[in-house]
């Protein structure tokens, strides 16, 4: 976490959605501050995608968010984007029939208005490794270079707030280990990062913080070790993914996630 963490980046307050006459999130409170990075994690049907659509304004909600200290009701995810906020959503987002550039110019035009140059398109770009790639067609990007190009796309502002529901489905090991240094990357710039991913050791060891999510509601936030540690993680979560606690990792896999309290030590470093 950087030295600006005392600025809250996202503060969410009593989020209650109910869906189909079911409560899918019943009240929860979740602050991320700047500089920090936040695993929100869970099994499938908790409600995480649920409450990212919250923050992206995208789903009609009780409770309030705020944005940087700034009050977000009513607005659209474009005007999100304008206040500070960065969204890489769960499905691909990307534009097929669109170049690199192309995307990204779409995407600027809206959270950027009038405001954006070529040289902003560039500088995105080059920061996500798609330099070179400008001119390519999406349809001929390898899953991780799409990935990586809606995190370009996420930080066409400078965001206050990074929320990415599952950054690294799709992506062999490689791709996520560069998506995984991105993110820690944007966090010591100062933004805050919000992560739900079902692949949970690669999400922890770039978190500061991991809550878990279960039947709508927080039922667990402490760091990574404290989360790992924790009874109602092990028998709810954690006992349901064998390969996370029983399986080695392959060769491939364990070189590109090092350990993970090596990761957020520098990760955490000012």
């Amino acid at each position: 976490m950087t030295e600006k963490a005392q600025e809250l980046a996202l503060k969410a307050t009593e989020i209650r959605v109910a869906l189909g006459g079911r409560d899918v999130l019943r009240g929860i409170d979740v602050t991320v501050a700047a500089g920090e990075i936040v695993g929100l994690l869970g099994p499938s049907g908790s409600g995480k995608s649920t409450f990212f659509r919250v923050v992206a304004g995208d789903l009609s909600h009780k409770g309030t968010i705020h944005l940087g200290g700034a009050p977000m009701a009513g607005l659209p995810l474009h005007l999100r984007a304008r206040k500070g906020l960065g969204y890489m959503p769960q499905g691909a987002s990307v534009l097929w029939d669109l170049t690199v550039a192309e995307n990204l110019k779409t995407f600027a035009s809206v959270a950027l208005g009038a405001s954006w140059s070529p040289e902003t398109i560039l500088e995105k770009a080059t920061a996500v490794g798609l330099g070179e790639r400008l001119d390519v067609p999406v349809e001929r990007l390898s899953g991780g270079e799409r990935r990586r190009l809606e995190f370009a796309r996420a930080l066409t502002r400078s965001p206050r707030l990074i929320v990415c529901d599952e950054p690294f489905a799709g992506v062999d090991p490689v791709g996520a280990a560069q998506l995984s240094a991105l993110l820690v990357a944007a966090a010591k710039g100062g933004a805050g990062v919000l992560l739900a991913d079902h692949h949970v050791e690669e999400a922890l060891a770039i978190c500061d913080r991991a809550l878990l999510l279960l039947d709508g509601a927080v039922a667990v936030s402490g760091s990574p070790e404290t989360f790992r540690a924790d009874t109602l993680v092990a028998s709810r979560y954690l006992a349901q993914r064998p390969s996370v606690t029983t399986t080695p990792q392959s060769p491939d896999r364990a070189n590109a996630f090092p350990d993970p309290a090596s990761r957020r030590a520098g990760t955490n470093a000012s």
